[in-house]
């Protein structure tokens, strides 16, 4: 299948000297050659040195290839932090094959779209994880693919018509075939290496198109703003299929030549305890984790002092949490912003004051630029809000079939990100939501983020999420989607009105609903799905009204 992009030859040229120019084998290849005795991967079944990995990615290539994969067709696999998403990923990479990473808790709808979407040829998935039968799925979907040929099974059921992914890893495929194949492929660093979705803050499915060159720049650009080297201990619990999983938990390790360390279920206790055990110095993640993180109990009995750095994305650090961290934990907390089309955008340095840690989601590094421009596409000044665009060597080449609404979504070399923020005198910006996140009451805008980080701060209320709910006469009001900590009573719209009047916060930025649910409605790396909260209340104002999830 071609892949129609944006990359003309005049963009290959602005970006040449940014771009690193390789592929992620040729980090693999330094890597075994510098260090083959080293251990790469760590996850809860296996542990491997680079010489040892290097060997399963050659044997798993030859598989592939044996089964028909080829140079530009692409390769779909559903399979959690394991060890084996990585060989598999280098394997397929290898031989010039498109990953399209896939999140396990996808199911019938997403799935079967996805792969329909990307034409894909190869399927592999695990027999079962969290008691979910993922073959039983792909009978029921198989129809619907009319390029898939062949889909492996990781685990010990595979049923008579799948193959078990066995035969990619244990047969000794360097013995039947000629390992010549894998040297006489041409790996171009700006051919699409990876078709990944977008992970449904809006409810709809892209797939965004990577080449080597965009997201091996958005990964190793994380290495000289931290300082990181072969010695580092990388963590990762947010799933691979997600950019940031991918980008800072399969890349990352691998480009440093360091040792990654795998959670295929997300484990705030089970992570104290890998901290101590294999010296973890830095990890990634949605900043829930990082709340789950300082809330556990008995943190004080675990050594974590090898814990340099943990990155909080996705959504801005509550500032009573980033306080809480600082007086708990050992190592520097950053905060960030980026998305499945970009990468990690902005970022906050480990010496930034508490000011710009707690006020800001950072500033943009590396070779990344961003902008505010207001409704008009004219430049904003400082402090004041509008919409945010970048550009830069690491922002993705298009969306998989969609080469018009890709366009639609660029001004010029600028993508518009979507998202609403405003940029400090010093560079630094502070999204502010989702331009669809935006409450208008009566033509006067309420300032989402802020009003989220004042309920953050009491005592009873472990989660807020503010989001717009109908309203006939003022268009929309603003409703407070609240989770208490545990043994704490439900927190009510009176009760909330005197802590926001205690708080000093103006009356019309109040919440005027208030929701106490149990959880909130999450994207499989952590983010609160605000379209989903939208569609919970107004179905609530009018039952009649159904929308589709």
């Amino acid at each position: 299948m071609g892949f129609k992009t944006i990359l003309t030859e005049e963009y290959r040229k602005q970006y040449h000297s940014d771009w690193p120019n390789k592929t992620i084998v040729d980090y693999l290849n330094e890597a075994i050659k510098n260090n083959p005795d080293k251990v790469a991967l760590i996850d809860k079944k296996s542990r491997y040195t680079f010489q040892e990995l290097g060997k399963l990615v050659d044997r798993v290539a030859l598989g592939l290839y044996e089964f028909g994969l080829r140079k530009g067709e692409v390769i779909s696999f559903q399979l959690p932090n394991w060890n084996e998403f990585v060989i598999l990923y280098l394997a397929a990479t290898k031989i010039g094959a498109v990953s399209n990473p896939l999140i396990p808790i996808y199911r019938d709808r997403e799935i079967g779209y996805m792969v329909k979407h990307a034409e894909s040829k190869i399927l592999v998935v695990p027999d079962e994880f969290r008691g979910f039968d993922y073959p039983e799925m792909v009978y029921r979907l198989s129809v619907q693919w009319p390029s898939l040929e062949h889909v492996f099974v990781l685990g010990n059921k595979t049923p008579s018509e799948m193959k078990s992914f066995s035969l990619l890893m244990d047969e000794p495929w360097e013995e039947k075939r000629d390992c010549a194949i894998l040297d006489k492929v041409v790996l171009d660093p700006n051919e699409v290496n990876e078709i990944i979705f977008t992970s449904g803050t809006t409810g709809e499915p892209k797939g965004v198109m990577h080449t080597h060159n965009t997201v091996l720049g958005s990964s190793r650009a994380l290495v000289p703003h931290l300082a990181l080297t072969c010695d580092d201990i990388v963590f990762m619990a947010s799933t691979f299929a997600h950019q940031t999983g991918f980008l800072y938990g399969v890349l990352l390790p691998i480009i440093i030549g360091g040792t990654a360390v795998y959670q295929d279920i997300w484990n705030p206790n089970e992570f104290v305890e890998l901290i101590e055990k294999e010296k973890i110095t830095f990890t990634t993640a949605a900043t829930p984790f990082l709340q789950d993180f300082i809330r556990v109990e008995n943190m004080n009995q675990f050594d974590l002092s090898s814990l340099r750095y943990f990155s909080a994305i996705g959504a801005p650090i509550p500032r009573a949490i980033v306080k809480e961290a600082r007086e708990k934990l050992p190592c520097k907390i950053m905060s960030g912003w980026g998305q499945t089309e970009n990468g990690l955008v902005t970022l906050t340095s480990p010496s930034d004051t508490e000011e710009k840690l707690t006020g800001t989601d950072g500033r943009a590094y590396s070779e990344t630029i961003v902008k505010i421009v207001d409704e008009h596409g004219n430049p904003c000044p400082a402090n004041r809000e509008g919409s945010l665009l970048t550009k830069g060597p690491a922002l993705f080449v298009g969306y998989l079939k969609r080469i018009e609404q890709t366009l639609s979504e660029h001004d010029g070399e600028w993508f518009i990100t979507g998202d609403q923020a405003v940029m400090d005198e010093d560079g630094y910006i502070k999204i502010t939501g989702r331009n669809k996140d935006i409450i208008i009451r009566g033509g006067e805008n309420i300032p989402v983020a802020y009003v989220e980080n004042i309920l953050y701060e009491h005592p009873d209320i472990s989660i807020a999420q503010i989001v717009a709910m109908p309203d006939k006469r003022l268009q929309e009001r603003a409703c407070a989607f609240i989770q208490m900590k545990p043994g704490t009573e439900p927190i009510t719209l009176e009760s909330l009105k005197v802590y926001l009047t205690e708080k000093g916060v103006a009356k019309q930025y109040w919440p005027e609903r208030v929701e106490v649910i149990d959880d909130f409605p999450r994207t499989p790396s952590g983010k609160i799905q605000k379209f989903r909260l939208r569609q919970l209340i107004e179905e609530k104002l009018n039952p009649k009204v159904q929308t589709n999830s």
